[in-house]
């Protein structure tokens, strides 16, 4: 049976609201041609990667120019009756904050396609050096195949390639290589921005700073980002990729803060990602993120150790290399092996090239694709935590509610340290303030009969955080009000 969707009065609403304007405030190109409302790209639009929330709104629009966004914007902050807007890249928030009620959602894949890479451009300055201008649409994974054809490449990523640029600087956009290279907000030089009045604005540190220090990391409340311009460097060639199984967290979380204190850009022993995971007992040893990195040969050994300590923590550390720097790079992370304190026999090396590291999880992605087991609810958390409250959220949350609960073994959960001076304090995204701070992400992919059990186990968590003082900070917040 066909389903009835409960926007039609107010897409009505809506086209009035953008052909009856006052000439004033008339645009100059008729957009409503562009706003899409059939069943399919309503339902789309409605949804996200999260599988949680759903939201309809009353259409979606199809820009063809950074014009037509601007205009589309324009039209309802002029508007007598202001409606919701929301820029949609890949969909990959959890909780619908790309979602606009009764609104317009701005597809801004379709905007991608239409542009078809032109978005994308390498250039050089005296002062500034190599630097890429990418339009807010543009994926990562294109960005690093189009800087890479140059040699050269940003230093700051996600774990996940297949997000737009604008959606990760609109949140912060972090990973492994964060504690020395900052998250990707702190690698921008300059931005065009479409406010929230419909204008156009460049801004960087230096001209419209408000602006630029307001929506990296702004959650998309301060404005549509049409252009980052974004630092580059000289691409490596290929990574050495090292995992450490313990058992005990407080060695697993000293050997991390002991490996991100080297942290200088230009600091030859330092590495280029340090992150660290939960293995559960009853869980995978190699999950859908990184498959196949211990070798078959050892999963009985990991397996009987998991069961005798219910979870291992794996410390995971990568460097790159070329081939100056290639007979070099083994010498330097044995001499860092024999400081850290990981489970003797139990370190496991992979060589691979520098694409194959940064683009390590779509094959896991394909995969789950190919199983049906990608479209299904992700009730997701993600929380930074102070370094000197880390070992009591071990005891409180992994050692206690997972444990406990006893749902969390089949999903991905991450533990990896930050450096709070690799962040500027005049963007919008809030960190914890001790000089050091982790990150705890649980990555629950469940069932959508299910999700509810991981969903009260995350607020678990917070109500364990905030009765025992732990001054957590929640990463892609879920904010139904101003006040959060």
């Amino acid at each position: 049976m066909a389903q009835n969707y409960p926007f039609s009065t107010y897409l009505i609403l809506l086209l009035i609201t953008i052909t009856l304007l006052p000439p004033e405030h008339a645009i100059v190109d008729n957009i409503s041609h562009k706003l899409h409302n059939d069943p399919e790209t309503i339902q789309l639009a409605s949804r996200d990667y999260g599988n949680i929330v759903q939201e309809f709104p009353a259409a979606v629009f199809h820009p063809s120019s950074i014009n037509d966004i601007a205009s589309l914007i324009k039209t309802s902050y002029n508007s007598s009756v202001p409606f919701n807007i929301a820029a949609r890249g890949q969909g990959h928030s959890t909780r619908g904050q790309a979602m606009a009620r009764d609104g317009v959602v701005i597809d801004m894949s379709s905007f991608r396609k239409q542009r078809n890479g032109v978005a994308i451009s390498v250039s050089e300055d005296p002062l500034m050096g190599y630097y890429v201008d990418v339009g807010g649409e543009q994926l990562w994974i294109d960005v690093l195949d189009a800087t890479l054809e140059h040699g050269l490449a940003p230093v700051s990523w996600t774990d996940y390639l297949y997000l737009t640029v604008g959606g990760t600087l609109s949140n912060g956009g972090i990973s492994g290589q964060a504690f020395r290279y900052g998250p990707q907000i702190s690698n921008v030089h300059e931005m065009d921005v479409i406010t929230g009045k419909g204008d156009f604005v460049t801004c960087s540190s230096q001209k419209n700073s408000e602006l630029f220090h307001a929506v990296l990391g702004g959650l998309g409340q301060f404005g549509v980002i049409a252009r980052a311009r974004i630092a580059l460097e000289p691409a490596p060639k290929r990574v050495k990729w090292v995992r450490l199984l313990y058992n005990d967290f407080s060695a697993f979380t000293k050997d991390q803060e002991r490996l991100i204190s080297m942290n200088g850009r230009k600091e030859k022993s330092a590495l280029d990602f340090v992150e660290g995971m939960l293995l559960m007992h009853q869980g995978s040893i190699n999950n859908w993120r990184s498959s196949n990195f211990f070798p078959l040969s050892d999963h009985s050994k990991i397996a009987s150790l998991m069961t005798k300590y219910s979870i291992l923590y794996c410390l995971e550390f990568v460097k790159y290399y070329d081939h100056q720097s290639e007979k070099n790079v083994d010498k330097e992370i044995q001499d860092l092996l024999r400081g850290l304190a990981y489970i003797p026999g139990f370190h496991y090396e992979k060589n691979v090239t520098y694409v194959e590291f940064l683009n390590r999880v779509r094959s896991g992605e394909l995969k789950l694709q190919s199983q049906g087991l990608w479209d299904v609810p992700h009730p997701w958390l993600n929380l930074f935590i102070p370094k000197s409250q880390i070992l009591d959220f071990n005891s409180g949350v992994f050692k206690d509610i997972i444990l406990k609960r006893n749902i969390t073994a089949g999903s991905l959960v991450l533990v990896y340290p930050m450096n709070r001076s690799k962040w500027d304090d005049r963007m919008s995204a809030t960190i914890p303030d001790e000089d050091v701070f982790y990150t705890v992400g649980f990555l629950h992919s469940s069932g959508f009969d299910n999700w509810k059990a991981y969903d009260a186990q995350n607020r678990e968590i917070i109500k364990f955080c905030s009765d025992t003082g732990i001054k957590v900070k929640q990463y892609l917040p879920d904010h139904s009000t101003q006040e959060g």
